[in-house]
């Protein structure tokens, strides 16, 4: 029986199973799952799967841990908690998602440690965003900016001097802030190590260039994957979290948009990083957002804010796709559009030089939720895709909702928001900003690109 016809109960996942009974199944518990990518999502399941008993769990990844690529290797995410939502509530997958997390990061030992409560501001300046960001249920203390002024109060003397044209927002001044996102999933994964998780990583042994299928049964099943060295991985369960990339593996029928940011960093001194320490984050839905510099390294985080860029392909049948690649730089036309948010909020910033750039992919499908479910075609590959740019955030918490579904546990209404669902992408708009804001208020093509930034990182 299908998850999202059984199941009458909020999803396990809400509660953090960090000492919680195994299930009654020792076969299955002992069974091999493989699990495709060890990013955000892939972490998180593992440790996941570690912590209800199971015992053969094997990770494959193209890079060594943390992967270079994954979009949870930064240093830091934007983060907002929210209260479980009642029976009732019309938003109550969403909300089931955020209540989950924010129990991760309040209380599971793995996450605690770095997620920094500092509130952030949300505010924009488009009449699209002003009323985008109007409609969020932001709960109890929250303070409304109104003006520029109301702004520059929200943080120390010195910081914010610019002249934020047009800036109105929300500042939530707790419950919200950041999370070390590199040190989180460092996190997940050394945990789900010492429980048993076995991590393959590299471009020979880790990384997956084809599923392998049944060759006696019908409908063909997934019973594995082969690696670029040569080597199989058979399991009884297969887990594809390849972010991005997922789609390179079987046909997900335009449920994925591979879309892609871009960020940057400024290098601070020690005395520099101090003066910026414990400010909330900053984002702006038409321009961009920082965040605090870290103190490993005092590198603030910017990042331009728009619609997203896309890497389109023609195929030989005529259609094209988006198709991620890796690159440690960013458009020249990005950076200029970091530098006028730091004109509009910290001038003081905006000509030093950039330590650090990349883009950052995730996969967008159609409504912007989440792909959980078995594929309908080949039983044993259940599919952890689609985060729609707002997938780390859930580290603490998405492992645990995709080991519901793996088990047949998920809850009917979240089931049926992540099904597979191509019949959402017939004749689906490429071009679709999906209510964001920002940039040229258009999905750009990185094939039309004219120059790159030359970043010597230090």
């Amino acid at each position: 029986m299908r998850a999202d016809q059984s199941s009458e109960h909020p999803s396990l996942s809400i509660l953090i199973r960090i000492n919680s009974a195994s299930p009654r199944d020792v076969p299955m518990l002992q069974a091999p799952i493989l699990i495709i990518g060890a990013g955000t999502w892939g972490a998180s399941t593992a440790l996941h799967l570690a912590r209800r008993g199971y015992t053969n769990v094997t990770v494959l990844d193209a890079y060594h841990q943390p992967s270079a690529i994954s979009a949870g290797n930064d240093v830091n995410k934007i983060v907002s908690f929210t209260d479980p939502p009642a029976e009732d509530d019309p938003n109550f997958v969403n909300k089931t998602f955020f209540a989950a997390l924010t129990r991760g990061f309040q209380h599971d030992p793995v996450f605690k440690p770095h997620f920094h409560n500092v509130g952030n501001i949300t505010s924009a300046f488009s009449p699209g965003g002003l009323k985008h960001i109007g409609r969020r249920d932001r709960g109890g203390d929250v303070v409304e900016l109104n003006d520029p002024e109301d702004f520059r109060k929200a943080f120390p003397s010195g910081i914010l001097t610019g002249p934020l044209p047009g800036w109105k927002g929300y500042w939530k001044k707790t419950g919200a802030g950041w999370v070390h996102a590199r040190n989180a999933l460092v996190s997940a994964i050394t945990e789900a190590q010492r429980l048993g998780v076995t991590f393959i990583g590299g471009d020979s042994e880790g990384r997956v260039v084809r599923l392998l299928f049944s060759s006696n049964t019908e409908p063909r099943d997934i019973v594995g994957a082969e690696t670029a060295d040569g080597q199989k991985h058979f399991a009884s369960k297969v887990i594809l979290a390849a972010g991005a990339n997922a789609d390179q593996f079987l046909d997900f029928k335009k449920q994925l948009r591979p879309t892609a940011w871009t960020l940057a960093h400024i290098r601070m001194s020690p005395e520099e990083a101090k003066a910026y320490r414990n400010l909330p984050v900053l984002f702006n839905a038409d321009q961009g957002f920082f965040i605090e510099p870290d103190e490993e390294k005092h590198e603030l985080k910017i990042c331009d804010e728009h619609p997203g860029y896309c890497n389109w392909i023609v195929g030989p049948d005529g259609e094209r796709r988006s198709v991620p690649f890796a690159r440690h730089q960013i458009p020249v036309e990005s950076a200029k559009r970091i530098r006028g948010l730091l004109r509009a909020t910290m001038p003081q910033l905006a000509d030093r030089p950039f330590s650090f750039a990349r883009i950052c992919w995730c996969a967008d499908t159609v409504d912007r939720n989440f792909l959980i479910d078995y594929h309908p075609d080949h039983p044993s590959l259940l599919l952890a895709v689609g985060a729609s740019g707002r997938g780390f955030a859930h580290i603490p918490s998405i492992g645990g909702f995709i080991v519901d579904r793996l088990e047949g546990k998920m809850d009917s209404r979240i089931a049926a928001a992540v099904r597979w669902r191509p019949e959402q992408a017939v004749n689906r708009d490429w071009d679709d900003t999906q209510n964001r804001f920002g940039g040229e208020y258009r999905v750009m093509d990185f094939q039309k690109v004219k120059e790159w930034t030359n970043i010597q990182e230090s």
